[in-house]
């Protein structure tokens, strides 16, 4: 009976865990973004961005949003570092893309990185959420301008949005996070990823 009411209660109060990449070419804000996420989700302070160096390999932050662990894991954006993505799409329940939307010269290269991920097998049913980085550069466009420039129309059939956001002064970051954990515990994929890990948590 106690083996019973201990897997009931570890059910109900353990916390699901989600694996979430964080992709996108160099200089967008990658580990700005996750810097971000840390020191408002979590009690670490997060690096400041002007101590934030380029990504050589991987960054990893893990945070608690209500009753759910996420686990960011910030991969290099250089194209050198690109190939390596692929090494981590198994396992991701979902993707940030993080777009620089004050760089519009860089959007074909920011497109074409995107195009490669989201045609790769590991990654299929992913929710995919991308950003419009940086809307605190007056010259940053909008999630909507972006979302017509990369025109991801073929994607009818993945869960994905656009938002505008700024990982230097936060905004955008708490309405990005709330659907990004919606859109994963919904996700057809994280019951695919949790009954292959043969448990509840996933």
């Amino acid at each position: 009976m106690f083996s019973l009411f201990y897997g009931l209660w570890k059910y109900t109060f353990s916390k699901l865990e989600f694996h979430v990449l964080i992709l996108g070419i160099d200089k967008a804000g990658k580990t700005t973004l996750l810097e971000r996420f840390k020191s408002q989700y979590s009690n670490l302070e997060g690096l400041p961005p002007d101590r934030i160096v380029p990504t050589v390999g991987l960054n990893i932050g893990r945070v608690e949003v209500s009753n759910t662990k996420l686990v960011f894991w910030d991969l290099g954006g250089q194209p050198g570092l690109r190939s390596i993505w692929e090494k981590y799409y198994e396992e991701a329940h979902a993707v940030i893309f993080v777009v620089d939307a004050a760089s519009p010269s860089r959007f074909e290269d920011s497109k074409s990185a995107l195009e490669k991920v989201l045609w790769h097998e590991d990654l299929q049913g992913a929710p995919l959420l991308i950003l419009a980085n940086k809307q605190d550069l007056e010259e940053a466009v909008s999630s909507d301008e972006l979302a017509r420039y990369l025109d991801l129309k073929k994607l009818d059939e993945r869960v994905y949005t656009f938002q505008s956001v700024s990982a230097f002064d936060g905004l955008g970051i708490k309405e990005s996070v709330n659907w990004l954990v919606d859109a994963m515990e919904r996700s057809k994929r994280s019951e695919t990823l949790r009954v292959r890990a043969g448990s509840n948590v996933v």
